[in-house]
């Protein structure tokens, strides 16, 4: 079977759910099956105490994406690997497939270690989600975006709008 453009073979992607903490463990041992896989991750901000500190979490924490070749077969021995719990699966028995276009467009936005990349153009009205800060984890509207890439958003905090300041690279899309 070739993908549409004709490169080659098409690829098929599934997402597994991770075991606690398992996430190195399963990345090593699918590795050495010979799987291909994809686990973006992004810089969240944590509060630690009355201090505030940069940490790097998944994208999709617990989940993992693996790409089982050309054959969509081979799916069978990722159940059986280390640290991975489960294939995500949707009715029968075959695990759901993840579209590779959806893959390629993450890994577009991902730098060379899988950090998720800030959005590159915000324009007024985009809803984005706030990674660092006090306002970590809040979704605001981008009201202005000025030419040092600062980013003016506001957030609807008991019932008011309320306009805040961020860096461009401290938002990510909604």
């Amino acid at each position: 079977m070739s993908n549409p453009l004709g490169a080659g073979p098409a690829r098929f992607w599934c997402l597994a759910q991770l075991k606690p903490n398992g996430l190195n463990l399963a990345l090593r041992n699918l590795a050495r099956q010979g799987f291909d896989t994809f686990a973006p991750r992004l810089t969240i901000t944590r509060r630690h105490g009355k201090r505030f500190r940069g940490a790097r979490t998944l994208l999709f924490p617990g989940y993992v994406f693996v790409e089982t070749g050309s054959s969509p077969g081979r799916w069978r021995a990722i159940n059986s690997t280390l640290g991975i719990a489960r294939l995500v699966r949707f009715g029968d028995n075959a695990p759901a497939q993840v579209s590779p276009d959806l893959i390629e467009s993450l890994r577009l936005r991902c730098n060379d270690a899988g950090l998720l990349q800030p959005i590159d153009e915000l324009e007024t009205g985009d809803r984005v989600k706030i990674l660092r800060g006090p306002f970590a984890d809040f979704v605001a509207t981008v009201e202005r975006v000025e030419a040092d890439r600062r980013v003016w958003l506001l957030i609807d905090m008991l019932g008011r709008q309320t306009r805040v300041a961020a860096r461009a690279g401290d938002v990510t899309a909604a």
